[in-house]
């Protein structure tokens, strides 16, 4: 998994509550178990004006231009703020996959749904809890400033806006510290990879006809 320990980069707005997974990712493109190849996909059924399907060549199809992703203002966006309940419905991982995919490392919004909370964290995305209020004010700030920007600082916590304004956030100090060093389950599991072998060892030797 890729470290995060800061970005600043173009702010995209999803100014819509309850964002559930099936708009993040259509169940169609589910088949798939890879974690790559689903950012074309993100957002589907807003994004385009036809039926998507696995396999079918994008870049003939119909876009919705009214869709924001699809404004060239936004295009390159690494950072999403959204309304609350972001990432509610089913527990599909494919969701952070194809936000990952497509660009996004961090995630803005009042809340989320649990699930999707911890998959994110898990494959490498950093989502941030503000109040409604702060939110609403980085809307607006989007809305009149093409190409804004933040600056999101994990290890201080903080995110200064371009008017110099910082804001404090909490974030849990072990998925802080897993986003830091860019360590997934597998990771985690690896850093006691000694132990393991310590412990298979010992077991072979203490019950060989397990291993006959």
């Amino acid at each position: 998994m890729e470290k995060f320990t800061q970005l600043k980069a173009v702010v995209a707005p999803m100014d819509r509550p309850n964002v559930d997974t099936d708009a993040i990712i259509p169940k169609q493109f589910l088949k798939s178990i890879k974690r790559s190849g689903f950012g074309p996909n993100l957002f589907d059924e807003w994004r385009y004006l036809d039926q998507g399907e696995p396999g079918m060549d994008n870049s003939k199809r119909v876009i919705n231009s009214d869709f924001i992703l699809n404004q060239s203002r936004y295009q390159g966006a690494q950072i999403l703020i959204a309304r609350e309940n972001f990432g509610c419905g089913s527990s599909r991982e494919h969701a952070p996959w194809a936000l990952l995919d497509y660009g996004f490392r961090v995630i803005i919004a009042p809340s989320f749904a649990d699930i999707f909370y911890n998959n994110s964290f898990k494959n490498g995305i950093l989502l941030i809890k503000l109040d409604a209020d702060v939110l609403e004010q980085m809307f607006q700030d989007v809305e009149l400033n093409e190409g804004y920007q933040l600056d999101v600082n994990l290890e201080s916590q903080t995110i200064t806006k371009t008017d110099g304004c910082v804001i404090k956030f909490e974030i849990d100090e072990f998925r802080k510290q897993r986003l830091l060093n860019g360590l997934d389950d597998i990771g985690l599991t690896l850093q006691h990879v000694d132990d393991i072998k310590a412990y298979e060892t010992k077991r072979k030797q203490d019950t060989p006809w397990l291993f006959c």
